[in-house]
């Protein structure tokens, strides 16, 4: 996998003696790469990445992986805040609602796997933007094919589920946080952020199916942190 260099000014040293735990995957919901690129290597704009994967699998790394680039904006992930100073922050080129073509995912997928060895990242840090920003982030949406990822071992898919027919919210919420989710806003925002990741085709109000899912993630993901506060 060939990797261009085009640095980006927007970076600064990650704090605390942190290191990554985690990879956030976004769209860039723009027109192309290269307008994407320029927006997140303007120092105006104060955003940035680490990588961006164009559409055709080509990877432009803007920020040393050692570094903090400003891609996460506010949020939190298992109790932890400031996502910028613990991640890698990676950019594909996606409108926003269009399928990720072949040549990108298996970019991705190569890019990923040596971010998480060179990290000692487990497959359960590789989350969405919308993961960890649920009250107002979408992305990487729900066209984004997660359990692809995690069949090649880079991401976490749960099980085949049973319902139990109940259609719980504060189930659904303690299972939500026991994933890693933020639930400070309440039910629908991390409702949709779940539904856009492992349950794409979920739609109207809390289902049994929600619930049981949920339950079914939280079962094979780590403890983040157990003594996050009750729901």
């Amino acid at each position: 996998m060939d990797i261009v260099e085009r640095l980006s000014p927007n970076f600064n040293a990650r704090r605390n003696g942190l290191t990554p735990s985690l990879v956030v995957l976004h769209y860039t919901a723009m027109a192309s790469a290269e307008a994407a690129l320029q927006r997140l290597c303007d120092p105006d704009c104060e955003v940035s990445a680490h990588y961006l994967v164009d559409r055709f699998g080509a990877v432009t790394r803007m920020v040393s992986e050692d570094m903090r680039a400003w891609h996460a904006g506010a949020g939190a992930w298992g109790g932890m805040d400031d996502v910028n100073s613990r991640s890698i922050g990676i950019e594909l080129d996606n409108p926003g609602h269009h399928p990720f073509p072949e040549a990108q995912m298996r970019v991705l997928e190569d890019l990923l796997g040596g971010v998480l060895t060179r990290w000692s990242i487990s497959p359960s840090g590789v989350i969405a933007h919308s993961d960890m920003a649920p009250d107002r982030k979408s992305d990487p949406g729900r066209r984004f094919d997660w359990k692809r990822l995690a069949m090649g071992g880079l991401s976490i898919w749960p099980a085949p589920v049973q319902t139990d027919g109940a259609s719980d919210p504060d189930r659904f919420l303690r299972a939500a946080c026991a994933i890693g989710y933020p639930v400070s806003h309440g039910l629908e925002p991390a409702l949709s952020a779940f539904r856009q990741r492992f349950r794409p085709w979920g739609q109207g109000s809390l289902s049994a199916d929600d619930v049981a899912r949920a339950e079914a993630v939280a079962a094979v993901s780590p403890a983040l942190d157990r003594a996050r506060p009750a729901v």
